[in-house]
């Protein structure tokens, strides 16, 4: 369904309480932690030291970092768009989030997927702001690890 990105009504539609499917799964190894460590500085001995994790952590192996798995969502691809095809707009960005919770670690080797809703929808006359929550779970998991609400603003 092709929507106008100023048409308020049909935006509205998109709005539910129910989650999309959810994506292809993620495995979260060794190595993708260590890159993620890498690239953030974020050694924390609980995501590196797998010896010391075996010993020590209430796991018994490395978790990933939080912000690893935020960063992976991109890579965890749905089966639907749920915005659908939006149209009318010059721009489409990343505006920013309201709420950003890390409730559950995920042990190295988990598979995780992501699933997500339209939460609102705010129509103005300069721009359309849409507000999506997303999930991350471990494959075979219910609650969540990860729970993040994406703002996107067409203009």
């Amino acid at each position: 369904m092709t929507i106008h990105y100023q048409d308020d009504a049909k935006l509205q539609q998109l709005v539910t309480a129910e989650f999309g499917e959810w994506s292809s799964p993620l495995t979260i190894d060794q190595k993708l932690i260590n890159d993620f460590a890498e690239l953030s500085g974020d050694h924390m001995w609980m995501h590196v030291e797998e010896e010391r994790c075996a010993k020590e952590s209430p796991y018994g192996c490395t978790i990933a970092h939080g912000f690893l798995l935020l960063s992976a969502m991109a890579k965890m691809t749905g089966k639907k768009n749920l915005i659908g095809d939006i149209e009318g707009f010059g721009h489409m960005m990343n505006y920013g989030t309201n709420r950003l919770r890390f409730v559950g670690a995920v042990p190295v080797n988990s598979q995780v997927h992501s699933r997500c809703r339209i939460k609102e929808v705010e129509v103005t006359e300069k721009n359309t702001r849409v507000t999506m929550e997303q999930q991350v779970s471990i494959v075979g998991e219910d609650r969540p690890a990860l729970i993040y609400e994406l703002i996107m603003v067409f203009i």
